[in-house]
């Protein structure tokens, strides 16, 4: 099957590959989009791998303001090089983890980072949940596992749906960037502050 420059320039915007790279992804997969996605992801993901113990140490402190100064958000971005750091793609990758931080309030960056006392306490009130909901003893500890699961789907930042496609996660998004660039990222730490939280807790 012959493969078209534009089958290529649409799979290289999807993915952020090389031209050879999606070139030859729809040839193994006789043209077929959706399976090529899938090889490049993977071969994304074996490169971020090998990445992933390189130093970050350029990047940039991407600063956002939403609904009129309501939201703001201070998210730091790490890869390797000034250049990378510098560049339209990089700078874009930050700003769309600024948006993700404002508009679904992550509390932690990934799974790892969440504290032992804060899955425990969840874990123990889900199922407090359960048993009040009445449910049988036998499948209790699946409900806890399920929704322990989505608990960390929601508060996590490389678990949740990305804004704009709901059918990739910020951790796939961040690995197609690491494609693209050839640099390992790194998402190393933010901040989020909504006008009037806190007040009259103290």
């Amino acid at each position: 099957m012959e493969i078209k420059p534009q089958q290529v320039k649409e799979l290289r915007e999807a993915t952020g590959a090389g031209v050879l790279n999606c070139r030859k992804a729809l040839e193994e997969t006789n043209g077929d989009f959706e399976k090529a996605v899938a090889i490049l992801n993977e071969k994304g993901l074996a490169g971020a791998a090998k990445r992933a113990d390189r130093v970050t140490s350029e990047g940039v402190v991407e600063l956002y303001s939403h609904g009129d100064g309501r939201v703001g958000v201070m998210v730091e971005v790490n890869c390797e090089t000034d250049f990378v750091g510098r560049s339209e793609a990089f700078r874009k990758f930050a700003h769309e983890i600024a948006l993700q931080i404002a508009a679904c309030s992550p509390s932690f960056i990934r799974a790892e980072d969440i504290p032992e006392d804060v899955l425990k306490g969840e874990t123990e009130k889900t199922r407090a949940q359960a048993k009040d909901e009445g449910k049988p003893e036998a499948i209790i500890d699946r409900i806890v596992n399920g929704r322990l699961e989505k608990f960390i789907d929601e508060t996590c930042l490389l678990r949740q749906p990305y804004i704009r496609d709901e059918e990739q996660t910020i951790e796939k998004l961040l690995l197609k960037n690491i494609a693209a660039t050839g640099e390992n990222i790194v998402i190393r730490r933010f901040q989020r502050w909504e006008l009037g939280e806190d007040i009259g807790q103290d």
